[in-house]
């Protein structure tokens, strides 16, 4: 199989689908891999690198697009990308499709096979190839937010830790998975007073167990969550469902209550968003305000640190990688329910159903385009 990796294009989006180590390995399988050049030179990883890896390293994307039989990203396909994906070509990377309503009716339009790292699952229940993503945006966000609560950002002038006779901040995370873990742990670490709220009661004795008394764990309620929006300096939304938009948790009243200057960091802005006056923000402008509250919604926030986010990404995507080129997708897939958990798109179809389902599209069930595939 050729397998292409083209250059991101998303603003400020510096992260690359395979290094050059990731190129290696596809080669050792027996595979080739046409990269294009400049592809992770942002980050240190030069054309010669992955010319010395056994890529063949070519001038424009569209000549990547053009020939590979499958095409390994990092963002979800911008406009000008999906124009140049073919009927049968593989495209596996971040898709978030759910709020997404033009990048899904153009990935149909093409008749790829779209394969969504944020749905991949793993024997434990888990997320493996969005996973380490999170960590790092659930880090980043507590990064996001002190920075934001500076008066020159628009806060209201807030140290997360406090100093001697000052009490620190208030900072409510929104969702105890992996982005809210992460982010409790930076801002304990930072010493400020940090609450979790979550419906899954077995997930706050988890974190109740790991962070003890520096952390306040809360069920989940709409009370709950209004009371400690509007009592908090900084508020990370965290939530997620699978492959599904995200639930909108707090509202533009909640928003409106909130203390002058204080900062809201959306993580799930991917998934749509889990704050009603959340939209979606770049690199280059990064913060808007909503009733004097600093909104941050950068929707590729490990883009910031793309040279760890390649590497931590590449080592969950490869194993997956692997077996698609090996196999070819569709016995790759009968072999291994979990990736076939990432199949979102096949042959004009949608076939993950929380995709669906929100934008209100025919489902068609992966166990049957695989039948019907060869």
């Amino acid at each position: 199989m050729l397998i292409g990796v083209p250059k991101e294009v998303k603003n400020h989006e510096y992260r690359v689908g395979l290094t050059p180590t990731s190129v290696r390995e596809a080669v050792y399988h027996g595979h080739g891999a046409i990269v294009e050049s400049g592809a992770g030179a942002a980050i240190g990883l030069l054309d010669e690198d992955y010319a010395a890896a056994g890529a063949e390293v070519v001038g424009a994307a569209a000549e990547v697009f053009g020939r590979a039989d499958m095409i390994v990203k990092v963002k979800e396909p911008q406009a000008n990308e999906i124009a140049m994906l073919r009927d049968g070509q593989i495209i596996f990377t971040y898709l978030h499709l759910a709020p997404d309503p033009d990048q899904t009716k153009g990935l149909l339009a093409s008749g790829a096979t779209a394969i969504a790292y944020e749905t991949v699952t793993d024997q434990f229940g888990g997320l493996p190839l969005l996973a380490p993503m999170s960590e790092v945006a659930g880090r980043m966000s507590i990064q996001a937010g002190a920075h934001c609560l500076e008066m020159n950002q628009g806060g209201r002038g807030a140290l997360l830790g406090g100093v001697a006779g000052v009490p620190a901040a208030d900072v409510l995370i929104l969702g105890g998975g992996v982005v809210g873990a992460n982010a409790a742990r930076i801002a304990i670490g930072c010493e400020a007073r940090v609450t979790v709220i979550d419906l899954n009661l077995r997930r706050l004795k988890e974190l109740d167990d790991q962070f003890s008394s520096s952390l306040n764990t809360i069920y989940s309620t709409v009370d709950a969550i209004e009371k400690h929006v509007m009592n908090s300096d900084l508020v990370i939304g965290a939530v997620l469902v699978p492959g599904a938009a995200a639930p909108r948790l707090v509202s533009e009243a909640m928003v409106k209550g909130m203390r002058r200057g204080s900062v809201i960091v959306d993580v799930a802005i991917d998934q749509g968003g889990c704050i009603e006056t959340a939209h979606a923000t770049t690199h280059d402008n990064p913060t808007y305000r909503v009733h004097d509250v600093v909104h941050y919604c950068v929707a590729n926030m490990p883009g910031a640190v793309a040279r760890t986010s390649t590497f931590a990404l590449n080592n969950a995507t490869l194993p997956f990688m692997l077996a698609l080129a090996d196999k070819g997708f569709a016995q790759a897939m009968r072999d291994d329910p979990h990736l076939k958990a990432g199949l979102n798109v096949h042959g004009g179809k949608v076939t993950y159903e929380a995709v669906a389902r929100d934008l209100n599209l025919t489902y068609r069930a992966a166990d049957d385009v695989l039948a019907a595939a060869s």
